[in-house]
C-alpha cells in the first residue's frame, strides 16, 4: 500500500506539501511485478510511474530489434512524456529484477501538474532531457537496413521488395537501371544474379527464393516444435486478420500456438493503406501498423510465427491433426484453426500475365507507390480495397483513374471512402468500365478500357496498373473429407451437417461440430476463407478469437 509516508522518501515528492502527498497517495496504485514481467509496452496508453523498489529497463524498438537505453534505480520516475506529448507510450518498461513500481494514472497526474509549480518544473526538466537522449539515439545509430539491388521491371525483384516490406524489414533499393549501377554493391560477382539481397552484415543472397530469403534476413521459417511427439496445442494456418487474433488468444491463454503463414502477417488487411472504420482507432490505422502490432502481441504471448511457407496438406492421424508444409516436413497438432483467407481473382484480359510485377499488380503494391510519382495510374476495383488504394497513389501519381464495372461507387464502398474520394483533384471514377486488353513491351505501357453500356472501346497509356477486383477461396490443398461449397469456401458448423445429409455423410461424433468447426473434427475456420464469413477486419478478428474458443472446448472433450 502507498502512504505519504513512504512518498516522503521519493525525492520526487519530497518538497511536496503533506496534503498534496496525502492525496496522491491515496490515489495511486501499487505494483509488483516479477523479473521479466513487463509494465508497458511501446505504444500503449500511457500512465506515471515511480520505480520504488527494484530495477526497470527501457527498451527502443529500433528497426526489428529492441535496444536497451537505460535502466531506472529506485527512486527515479517515467512515462512524463508520451503524457504531456499526448502520444501512445514511446519505449517499453521491463522488470530486471523483482520491482515495486507507483502508478499514477494520467487524469491524477495532470491534477498534479497543474497544482504544483515545483513538481511540473522539475518534469518538464527530465521530459526534455529524456527527448533530446531519443534524438540523438535515432541519429547516432540508425537502423542498417538490407540492401536490394535489382530492376524495377523484373518480378523477382517486385516479390522481394513486396515481400520485405509486409514483413516489416526496412531495405534500401538500388535499381542499376536508374544510375545505381555506380555503387559497388550494384555489381554482380561471378555466379550472381539480380535480384541481389545483401544483409547488414554484408551476407549476399543471389535471386533467393522466398523461404531463403526470409532466414536471409532472420524471419522464423521453420517450427520449433509439431512433432508427433511434441504437437502444439493449436496451429493457425494463415496469417491474416482472424489468423493474427487466434495466434494472440490462444497464446495468451495459454496454448501452445503455431502460425504458420505463406508470405507475411496481415492478409490483404495488411496492404490497406488505411482502415479508417475499426473500431478503436478514430484517426484509422494502416493495415501495416494494424499486423506489426498483432506480431508484436502474439510474439510478447509466446506464439510462434513461421513465414514464407506455403501448407500443402492436411490430415489426421493418431489422435492429432497435422499440416504438411512445402519442403516436405509435416506438423502435428491437437486443434487446428484454418484462417489461410483468399486470394485476388485475376483480371482475365490479353497481356496481363506476361506483365505481373512489370506495371500490372494485384493489390495495392505500396513498394510501388514512388515509382508512380506524376504518372498515369489505373485502378481497377469497386470495394474499399480499391478505395484505399486509390488514395494512396494520389498522394504519387499525377492523376489515378478508377475503373468500376458497376453503375456506381456507393454499391461496393464504404460511404466514408466515397467522400475522401471526391475531394480528390487528380483522382478520376469511371463506372460501367473495364480493361480488357493490356500492353506493353516488357513492362507496362497502356491499357484499353471498354465501356460495358455501349462495347466502345479505348486505349490509354498507362504506368501502373492495380488489379482489385475481389478474391476468391484458395483451398484445392485441403482433402476431399474437409466439405467447400462450389466456390470452395470451407463450411463450419450448420452448414456441415446440412452438406453432409446432402451427400449422404455422416458427422462421426455424436455431438453437432461446433459453430466454426469444420467437417473434420478439431479443425476449425475463420475469417475470409469460411463459407457466410462477412469480408470485413473486425469480424475476421472476431472470428479468429472465437475460434480459441471453441478449440478449448474441444481439447476439454479430447481429453
Amino acid at each position: 500500500m502507498i502512504t505519504a509516508d513512504l512518498l516522503k522518501q521519493v525525492p520526487l515528492f519530497a518538497a511536496t506539501p503533506d496534503e498534496e502527498r496525502a492525496q496522491i497517495a491515496a490515489r495511486a496504485a501499487d505494483l509488483h511485478l516479477r523479473a521479466g514481467e513487463w509494465l508497458l509496452q511501446e505504444g500503449e496508453l500511457p500512465a506515471f510511474f515511480v520505480l520504488l523498489e527494484g530495477r526497470m529497463e527501457v527498451l527502443k524498438r529500433i528497426g526489428e530489434q529492441d535496444q536497451r537505453l537505460t535502466v531506472y534505480q529506485p527512486g527515479e520516475y517515467f512515462g512524463e512524456v508520451p503524457l504531456l506529448l499526448g502520444s501512445p507510450a514511446i519505449a517499453s518498461l521491463r522488470a530486471d529484477v523483482t520491482s515495486r513500481v507507483l502508478r499514477l494514472e494520467p487524469e491524477d497526474f495532470r491534477d498534479l501538474v497543474s497544482a504544483c509549480p515545483v513538481f511540473a518544473e522539475e518534469v518538464v526538466r527530465t521530459m526534455t532531457r529524456r527527448v533530446q537522449s531519443l534524438q540523438r539515439l535515432s541519429v547516432e545509430a540508425p537502423p542498417t537496413p538490407v540492401t536490394v539491388v535489382g530492376s524495377r521491371w523484373d518480378l523477382a525483384c517486385h516479390d522481394v521488395r513486396d515481400f520485405l516490406s509486409r514483413n516489416h524489414v526496412p531495405y534500401r533499393w538500388l535499381d542499376p537501371g536508374d544510375g545505381a549501377g555506380g555503387d559497388p554493391r550494384a555489381r554482380l560477382a561471378p555466379g550472381e544474379a539480380y535480384p541481389l539481397v545483401i544483409a547488414p552484415d554484408g551476407r549476399r543472397a543471389s535471386a533467393p527464393s522466398l523461404r531463403a530469403l526470409a532466414e536471409h534476413v532472420g524471419l522464423q521459417t521453420r517450427p520449433r516444435a509439431g512433432r508427433a511427439d511434441e504437437p502444439y496445442d493449436v496451429l493457425i494456418v494463415g496469417g491474416g486478420p482472424a489468423g493474427m487474433a487466434a495466434a494472440v488468444y490462444g497464446a495468451s491463454e495459454g496454448l501452445c500456438t503455431a502460425l504458420v503463414e505463406r508470405v507475411a502477417v496481415g492478409g490483404q488487411a495488411g496492404t490497406s493503406s488505411r482502415i479508417e472504420n475499426y473500431l478503436g482507432f478514430p484517426s484509422g490505422l494502416s493495415g501495416g501498423e494494424l499486423s506489426a502490432r498483432a506480431w508484436q502481441q502474439a510474439r510478447r504471448f509466446g506464439a510462434e510465427m513461421v513465414v514464407a511457407r506455403g501448407v500443402t496438406g492436411l490430415g489426421v492421424e493418431d489422435g492429432l491433426r497435422w499440416v504438411s508444409l512445402d519442403g516436405g516436413e509435416r506438423i502435428h497438432s491437437h486443434a487446428i484453426v484454418l484462417a489461410c483467407g483468399v486470394v485476388w481473382r485475376r483480371l482475365n484480359a490479353p497481356g496481363v500475365d506476361g506483365l505481373v510485377g512489370r506495371g500490372v499488380y494485384y493489390g495495392a503494391a505500396r513498394t510501388e507507390a514512388l515509382g508512380t510519382r506524376g504518372k498515369q495510374v489505373f485502378l481497377v476495383g469497386g470495394g474499399n480495397s480499391a478505395g484505399q488504394a486509390a488514395m494512396l497513389f494520389s498522394g504519387y501519381a499525377g492523376e489515378v483513374t478508377l475503373l468500376v464495372r458497376g453503375p456506381s461507387l456507393e454499391a461496393g464502398m464504404s460511404q466514408y471512402l466515397v467522400d475522401q474520394l471526391a475531394t480528390k483533384a487528380n483522382v478520376r471514377v469511371e463506372t460501367g468500365k473495364e480493361v480488357v486488353e493490356v500492353e506493353g513491351d516488357g513492362h507496362l505501357q497502356a491499357i484499353v478500357v471498354a465501356d460495358r453500356g455501349t462495347g466502345r472501346r479505348e486505349r490509354r497509356e498507362a504506368a501502373a496498373l492495380f488489379v482489385l477486383i475481389g478474391a476468391d477461396a484458395e483451398t484445392k490443398w485441403m482433402p476431399p473429407a474437409l466439405v467447400r461449397d462450389e466456390l470452395g469456401y470451407v463450411c463450419t458448423g450448420r452448414d456441415v451437417m446440412d452438406l453432409l445429409a446432402a451427400r449422404q455423410a455422416e458427422w462421426p461424433l455424436p455431438r453437432d461440430p461446433y459453430l466454426l468447426e469444420t467437417s473434420v473434427p478439431g479443425v476449425f475456420a475463420a475469417g475470409d476463407v469460411r463459407h457466410g464469413s462477412i469480408k470485413r477486419v473486425a469480424s475476421g478478428v472476431g472470428e479468429g478469437s472465437m475460434a480459441i474458443a471453441f478449440v478449448h472446448q474441444y481439447l476439454a472433450q479430447a481429453g
